[in-house]
């Protein structure tokens, strides 16, 4: 999602670009969704109003994936938008050279918690993936209980 001060321009913008105006819902003045897909491309980006409370501008985490980036910037300046020179962030904000580390160690932790869960329910679990998945999402938010427990799972 891509949060936005004007709608109409952003979906003009676009537009502009030639990609493909997939939805436009309103549903009140205080909700609408836009969707629109770039040429060729499998994914969509989503703006409206009353759809995220991110600050109109702000990307943070945001990532638009192409296959040639000097193509892609070229294609933004051909059409008359103001495009900055490819960057290579060698060690700033998009640098996580540490996040597989770090994905790996938790998934250790997962692995064991779901270890002692199997040997408390006596029985292998099939849908160790979801475990896996719940279990991250409870640790990093704090939820995790006792031994490794997932709440409620």
């Amino acid at each position: 999602m891509l949060p936005v001060s004007d709608v109409d321009r952003a979906k003009t913008f676009y537009q502009g670009l030639g990609w493909r105006l997939d939805a436009d819902f309103v549903t009140g003045p205080d909700f609408r969704v836009v969707q629109m897909t770039p040429p060729g491309s499998a994914c969509a980006v989503i703006f409206g109003t009353g759809i995220t409370s991110a600050a109109p501008g702000s990307t943070e985490g945001l990532q638009l994936v192409v296959t040639d980036i000097d193509a892609a910037r070229a294609e933004l300046a051909a059409c008359g938008d103001e495009v900055t020179e490819v960057f290579h962030d060698s060690g700033g904000v998009f640098h996580h050279a540490d996040s597989v580390a770090g994905l790996a160690d938790a998934l250790r932790r997962a692995e064991a918690a779901h270890g002692k869960y199997e040997e408390e329910t006596g029985q292998p679990d099939p849908n160790w993936p979801d475990w896996y998945a719940q279990y991250l999402v409870n640790e990093r938010e704090g939820q995790v209980k006792g031994e490794g427990k997932v709440g409620g799972t």
